[in-house]
């Protein structure tokens, strides 16, 4: 692969596809950058229409064609049946779309998990060389509407015999989450996703606030619904990252996602998760991402 020539990366997202041209692996400078909404509702053959849109509408702007694509997304595809499944976009599930994106597109396509595209991005390019240079093992978080993750072991990401390698947000925690999407009960995700924090300030004060709104409210102490919310996050935030640090000890964990933006994390949370530690002290490096919201596209591109 020449190292100089433009790379092609895609997020694909609940609500947006992003598309994004840069200007060569070593040199991740956005050239292009552009979005298309996923419309996921009106089904699987749409949404791989909304990829061969954005190709199309990257193409005209930039006067290129992409020699491959590599395309982050939710799920996992699986290394053996060749189809995705684990997807919160559930139109994926079951369905051929590596093969399908390829026959479509014309072109080679790279996909990976979207919180995998995350980790590697901000292993390699983001959060984790600028605090700890020599990082060998680094945990990408994202908490958002979701929760998931991904490992990254010497710039390599580990996605494991059954393609769900860093899976984390899919661990048991505790019964009180409820069912999950993924037809468990408890997951990580259920407990303290955004949408999770939303359900449990709602059934404690009657009412429903976006998180952004109850994390503010917890900050002015105004607001005992509030306060106890994010004192919910925090409590399982640390039971729920402990046990990742007990298995993987990584140097950085990146915690990106909505949810990642609320500052107790890495305080309070860092000292909570240090109850459950096998150690007694924690040395864990916790960093909000350097990347922002151009994560998923650049490691994408660096598939």
């Amino acid at each position: 692969m020449q190292q100089d020539r433009p790379i092609w990366g895609f997020d694909l997202g609940g609500t947006k596809i992003e598309g994004a041209i840069l200007e060569s692996r070593q040199n991740p400078r956005v050239l292009y950058r552009m979005r298309v909404p996923t419309e996921a509702q009106k089904g699987y053959d749409h949404i791989i229409g909304q990829v061969r849109t954005l190709v199309d509408m990257l193409s005209e702007e930039s006067g290129m064609r992409p020699e491959s694509l590599g395309l982050g997304h939710p799920g996992t595809l699986d290394p053996i049946t060749g189809v995705i499944k684990n997807a919160n976009t559930t139109a994926l599930n079951g369905r051929p779309f590596h093969e399908d994106l390829k026959n479509t597109l014309g072109i080679p396509v790279k996909l990976a998990n979207d919180a995998n595209c995350f980790a590697v991005a901000e292993a390699l390019m983001g959060a984790a060389p600028e605090m700890l240079p020599n990082a060998e093992v680094v945990f990408g978080v994202i908490m958002g509407t979701g929760v998931g993750g991904g490992v990254v072991v010497r710039g390599k990401v580990i996605n494991g015999r059954q393609g769900i390698g860093g899976e984390w947000g899919h661990n048991f925690l505790d019964e009180i989450g409820g069912p999950c999407y993924c037809g468990r009960t408890g997951c990580v995700e259920t407990v303290i996703s955004g949408p999770a924090l939303e359900r449990f300030y709602e059934k404690n004060s009657g009412k429903h606030l976006p998180l952004k709104e109850i994390v503010a409210l917890s900050l002015t102490g105004a607001d005992p619904i509030a306060t106890a919310t994010m004192d919910h996050l925090i409590h399982y935030f640390g039971k729920a990252i402990a046990v990742v640090i007990n298995i993987l000890d990584p140097d950085v964990i990146v915690i990106g996602g909505g949810v990642g933006n609320i500052d107790r994390l890495y305080t309070d949370g860092v000292q909570e998760a240090l109850k459950y530690l096998f150690n007694p002290r924690i040395d864990t490096i916790f960093a909000k991402p350097k990347l922002g919201d151009s994560a998923g596209v650049f490691g994408a591109a660096l598939l």
